[in-house]
């Protein structure tokens, strides 16, 4: 019963596995991570005890994967930003390129490319934008709430009030990148090349498809870990300077 009561967001945040199960399904684990897996299952009017038979029937052993939600939080705001800021950084400029030329070549016989290269050029335009936010104003004042409660400092009030607000502003910015990539898999057959597709057109769409589980990953660790626990660190610190 307890992982019935339990949010998809929570779910995956004890189990990463479990993030697969919920793609399977067609369910939103990172933007749409707040709902239970029944009322998910209702809106897509599906059966959730499948889901959650498939969730107990787990081996026991998680393949050595990372227990994310144990980490500190400047660690962790650490990781996203060398390890997926990068990814994104790293693979735009690729993809973007790989698009243009599928574009010229193949744009004639398959529209549909135009559209996924305009809905991918405003995401890589919003991510870089996005990235530089959480760079320069979130994860610093994260850190910083790190090094307050280990010095057992003062809270330091940040200027935009508390982290509740940027965090809100980034969750916002998530589901929109969310509602794009379903688009864009809506646009490209869940990114499956079509049957005249050359080596160029198979390769972009597995990046493609590689950039939206790389995203899903980075939003799940924000939404479901990061951003939850820094605001109840926040609150923790601002309760000792007005102790009940």
């Amino acid at each position: 019963m307890e992982i019935k009561s339990k949010h998809i967001g929570e779910i995956v945040a004890e189990d990463f596995r479990t993030a697969a199960i919920f793609k399977k399904h067609g369910i939103d684990f990172c933007c749409k991570g707040g709902r239970t897996v029944n009322e998910a299952c209702e809106a897509k009017n599906l059966n959730p005890d499948e889901i959650f038979s498939e969730i107990e029937n787990l081996p026991g052993d998680n393949n050595g994967s990372i227990d994310f939600k144990s980490w500190a939080l400047d660690l962790l705001a650490d990781y996203v930003e060398k390890t997926h800021h990068r990814y994104v950084e790293e693979k735009t400029p690729i993809i973007q390129a790989f698009l243009e030329k599928l574009c010229k070549v193949h744009g004639e016989r398959h529209p549909e490319l135009f559209e996924i290269r305009e809905l991918f050029d405003e995401s890589a335009k919003d991510l870089a934008a996005h990235m530089k936010k959480e760079e320069l104003i979130l994860f610093p004042f994260i850190r910083n709430l790190v090094k307050m409660k280990l010095r057992g400092s003062n809270f330091e009030f940040p200027p935009f009030g508390t982290v509740e607000n940027p965090v809100n502003m980034m969750k916002h910015e998530h589901t929109i990148e969310g509602e794009r990539f379903r688009k864009i898999g809506e646009k490209s057959d869940e990114f499956t090349p079509p049957a005249d597709a050359c080596n160029t057109y198979r390769v972009t769409f597995a990046m493609l498809q590689d950039f939206e589980n790389d995203l899903h990953k980075h939003i799940h660790l924000e939404n479901n870990i990061l951003f939850p626990n820094s605001i109840s660190l926040e609150n923790e610190l601002r309760s000792r300077m007005n102790p009940a």
